[in-house]
């Protein structure tokens, strides 16, 4: 424990959780222990007042606004632009578009190559990915005639490489979609190797960063991928907005997902031209707000340093796996040697949501169910697990807590 404390100490975890009005709240009459992260991280203070400073400053609608508060919101709408093209360090800020959400990036990036698809093309994705990462591409199958094939992994929750080597001998395999890290399993797939085999063979490379970017800053010219999306929320800023990277070349060929205000250049009941990148793929008014917010999280996240957050958080998986054995009858699914600080699981004789029922009237907060990741559940043989995902505001202590709720659970059970 001596080693993970100081592992912990590189990180003021106590000023951090200062930081976090909503860790000081109370469950059932217990402190919070929130072990939910992986389905939506905390927003911090700094995220809160910008957003509040938005509307109360400067809410307006963004560009041709002929006013000062217009212009106001259009310099903070952009900054934070700015502020995610150098976070993923893309090379301008016409590749960075504002979406809903991870979802909604992958759905406009599957609409927008299905003209590059014919029948018998293939579609390459991996089982562990979120439902995200595999709808949208089963419905530009069908439209196509294209095939979505899975890509196994291995019975430790890591990309078969095999399976991928082999999948990429077939001269129809035009697309490679994968996740960066697994929501379920805490797997950190190696992109980038991925990327590069993937380019080899001439196809297009769709990387979901939804799980990645809480844990790492993600370099999109390093990996050399062709698109990386990622969602604020799980990046301790707000909902509803995301964010969609795309080679430039590839971002002016594609067709527009939705159309409306914005995103035209010029309408005519003859013809509509589009708007120029990024506006193009932006319809409508855009969420102001909550890419002000986003662009204050990666701030924050960013001023802590990323080394001691990384270290902070593998010392919570650490003392995690370690207090296993403690749970007679306890099972983790996913035990890939490079993950993040996720930890699901399964214990003998209990199911998944009585597990998490019984936790949080212990003001514990966790995750149960499939996990939007049912061909994963199938491949494990189980219909869904509990799942307790860290951020670096959690300490030891809450996970020395959240193991003595498991034991004390298993007690009750077995009276």
């Amino acid at each position: 424990m001596t080693d993970l404390a100081a592992a912990q100490k590189t990180l003021d975890v106590n000023a951090v959780r200062r930081d976090f009005p909503i860790l000081a709240e109370t469950v059932n009459g217990k402190p919070l222990v929130y072990l939910d992260n992986g389905a939506s991280a905390q927003k911090p203070v700094a995220v809160l007042d910008a957003m509040e400073r938005y509307y109360r400053e400067c809410h307006s609608n963004v560009h041709r606004g002929a006013h000062t508060l217009g212009d106001r919101a259009t310099a903070a709408f952009e900054g934070a632009r700015e502020t995610v093209r150098r976070f993923i360090n893309a090379a301008s800020t016409r590749q960075v578009i504002w979406t809903r959400g991870t979802t909604e990036a992958i759905n406009t990036i599957a609409n927008g190559l299905a003209d590059r698809l014919q029948p018998g093309d293939e579609i390459l994705v991996s089982t562990m990915e979120h439902h995200a990462n595999i709808v949208p591409w089963q419905m530009v199958a069908q439209r196509t005639g294209a095939k979505v094939l899975p890509i196994q992994v291995t019975p430790q929750g890591e990309l078969d490489l095999d399976a991928l080597d082999s999948l990429l001998q077939s001269d129809r395999a035009r697309i490679l979609a994968v996740t960066h890290v697994s929501n379920v399993l805490g797997t950190v797939n190696p992109v980038r190797e991925l990327i590069a085999k993937a380019k080899a063979k001439g196809m297009l490379t769709v990387i979901d960063g939804a799980q990645a970017v809480p844990h790492y800053r993600p370099d999109v010219q390093a990996l050399d991928c062709d698109f990386y999306a990622f969602s604020g929320h799980k990046l301790f800023g707000p909902t509803g907005i995301g964010v969609l990277y795309g080679r430039e070349a590839l971002l002016e060929e594609m067709e527009p997902f939705m159309g409306g205000g914005e995103m035209i250049e010029r309408v005519s009941f003859e013809r509509t031209t589009w708007n120029t990148l990024p506006y193009k793929f932006e319809a409508g008014t855009p969420p102001i707000a909550e890419a002000v917010g986003l662009g204050a999280a990666i701030d924050y996240v960013e001023g802590l340093g990323r080394n001691a957050l990384e270290t902070a958080e593998q010392a919570l998986l650490q003392r995690a796996n370690e207090l296993v054995e403690t749970v007679p009858g306890m099972t983790v699914i996913g035990t890939a040697k490079e993950k993040v600080p996720v930890l699901s699981f399964k214990i003998d004789g209990l199911h998944p949501s009585d597990i998490g029922t019984l936790l949080d009237q212990q003001g514990i907060a966790i995750r149960t169910g499939h996990h939007c990741a049912m061909p994963l559940m199938e491949f494990f043989c189980v219909p869904g697990t509990a799942r307790a995902s860290f951020a670096f505001y959690n300490t030891l202590d809450e996970v020395e807590q959240f193991f003595a709720a498991l034991q004390k659970i298993q007690r009750l059970f077995a009276e």
